[in-house]
C-alpha cells in the first residue's frame, strides 16, 4: 500500500530537478500524477514536451499512472486548465505540488523590466495560478460533501527570499511573496479541509548546480546531501496524510537538516506617550536596535553575485 493510493496529484515544473523527484516519488506512492512542464530553458525561453513526458515514461514504467501537461502555468488558462485535465482525465484532485520557476539573475540597477516581469510571474502568478483553481474545486467539493476534502498544497520558496541574496531581487520578492502566499492560503482554505506548506530546497538542480560551484557536487565516500530526492522527500511528506494538522509552515531542507523557518516577527520595541516624532523615534534607536542582529544571515549562494558591477 502506498500513501497517496487512490489519489490524484498535480507536480508543475516536473520535468527535472526537484520536481521531477517529488513526480516519481508520488508515483511510486501510487498516487496518479499530472506531469506538468513547459520545457523552458531555465531562463524560461523556449519549450520542449520531451522532460515531462519522459517522467510519465518513467512512472508508467513502473506500475505507476501519470499523464503530461504542458501548460504554462503562470497564466490563469494554464492554472485552470492543469486542474481540469486532474479532474477531468484522472477522476479529481488532491495534492497540488507548486514547483515550477526559473532564473534570470542581476544586480537591481542592471535588472531591465522583462528580467523582473518574467520572474515574477512564472513563480509568483505560476503559484497562485494553480492554487486558485485547485482552492475552487475543493471548496465546491467540501460544500458538496460536506465533509473535509483531506487535501494538500505545497509550496516552493527559497532561501533568497527568506534571507535575501545579492544578485536575486526578481527571484527574492517572488519567493517571498510564495512564503507569504502560503500562510494565507492555509488560513483561507482549512475550512474546506486543505492544509498549505512550503518548503524552502537547497539542493543541485539545473538553476542551481552552474552557481554554486564544486560546493553541491557530490562527494567521494559521503552521502549526497544536495540531491533533488532530499526536499522531495520533505514535499511528499507534507502532502501526505502522515503530515495531517500541519498547515501554514515553512520547512527547509538542506542536506540532512530540516527547520521550521518563520517569518517576520518583533524582536524589539520602543515605546512613547505622544505622537512620534523623528527626534523621538532617534533617542530610542538604541532600545530598537539593542538586540536586532546587524549582520547579513548566512546564505549559501550570497557571494556569487559580489563581483557583478
Amino acid at each position: 500500500m502506498g500513501l497517496f493510493d487512490g489519489k490524484v496529484a498535480i507536480v508543475t515544473g516536473a520535468g527535472r530537478g526537484i520536481g521531477r523527484s517529488e513526480a516519481l516519488l508520488l508515483g511510486a506512492e501510487g498516487a496518479a500524477v499530472v506531469v506538468n512542464d513547459l520545457g523552458a530553458a531555465r531562463t524560461g525561453d523556449g519549450s520542449d514536451q520531451r522532460p515531462a513526458q519522459e517522467v510519465v515514461d518513467e512512472i508508467v514504467a513502473a506500475g505507476g499512472k501519470a499523464v503530461a501537461n504542458y501548460d504554462d502555468i503562470s497564466t490563469w488558462s494554464g492554472g485552470e486548465n492543469i486542474v481540469k485535465r486532474a479532474v477531468g482525465e484522472l477522476g479529481g484532485l488532491d495534492v497540488l505540488i507548486n514547483n515550477a520557476g526559473i532564473l534570470r539573475d542581476k544586480m537591481s540597477f542592471n535588472m531591465d523590466e522583462d528580467e523582473w516581469d518574467s520572474v515574477i510571474q512564472v513563480h509568483l502568478k505560476g503559484h497562485f495560478a494553480p492554487s486558485r483553481f485547485a482552492a475552487q474545486y475543493w471548496r465546491a467539493k467540501s460544500k458538496e460533501t460536506g465533509e473535509p476534502t483531506g487535501a494538500a498544497i505545497v509550496n516552493t520558496t527559497s532561501e533568497s527570499g527568506l534571507y535575501g541574496n545579492a544578485g536575486q531581487v526578481n527571484y527574492a520578492a517572488a519567493k517571498a511573496g510564495i512564503g507569504a502566499m502560503t500562510i494565507v492560503l492555509a488560513r483561507e482554505l482549512e475550512r474546506a479541509g486543505v492544509r498549505v506548506n512550503a518548503i524552502a530546497p537547497v539542493a543541485r538542480t539545473r538553476l542551481t548546480e552552474d552557481l554554486a560551484g564544486d560546493a553541491m557536487k557530490p562527494q567521494e565516500g559521503s552521502w549526497d546531501k544536495f540531491a533533488p530526492e532530499n526536499p522531495a522527500a520533505a514535499a511528499c511528506w507534507l502532502a501526505s496524510d502522515l503530515a495531517q494538522g500541519i498547515s501554514g509552515q515553512v520547512v527547509k531542507v538542506q542536506g540532512g537538516v530540516l527547520q521550521i523557518v518563520q517569518g517576520w516577527r518583533p524582536i524589539a520595541e520602543a515605546h512613547a506617550n505622544d505622537v512620534w516624532t523623528i527626534e523621538s523615534i532617534a533617542a530610542q534607536r538604541d532600545t530598537l536596535f539593542a538586540t536586532a542582529d546587524p549582520g547579513i544571515p548566512p546564505f549559501i549562494l550570497q557571494t556569487l553575485f559580489a563581483g557583478e558591477g
